[in-house]
């Protein structure tokens, strides 16, 4: 069993820059990609950033240029640097894990970020 801990999140004034972490533990063998969505009430999760084992990222149009993701993988940790925040940034930040002989993706329980204007 994997389990995806979150940490990070918060209220933060618009402009300002919060770090998530989130690090993965348990049974975990060949890690694809790390990375994270997230969800406002009565929308879908977006996908905001992910990172392959190879260091490959992609991000979502709204945050490139603000947000970084990165990954220590002999942590399974990954993180995601959140610089100039706006409001439209609240959302619950969920992490996830996929890995290569595995279906599906584990997820983390979410943690809050609140960007006040």
């Amino acid at each position: 069993q994997v389990k995806l801990v979150e940490s990070g999140g918060g209220l933060v004034q618009a402009g300002g820059s919060l770090r998530l972490t989130c690090a993965a533990s348990g049974s975990i063998g060949s890690v694809s990609a790390m990375g994270w969505y997230r969800q406002v009430p009565g929308k879908q999760r977006e996908l905001v950033a992910s990172i392959t084992d190879g260091g490959m990222t992609t991000y979502t149009d709204s945050v490139k240029g603000r947000f970084t993701i990165s990954r220590d993988n002999a942590k399974n940790t990954v993180y995601l640097q959140m610089n100039t925040l706006k409001p439209e940034d609240t959302a619950v930040y969920y992490c996830y894990m996929t890995q290569t002989y595995k279906l599906g993706r584990d997820w983390g329980q979410g943690t809050q970020v609140t960007v006040s204007s």
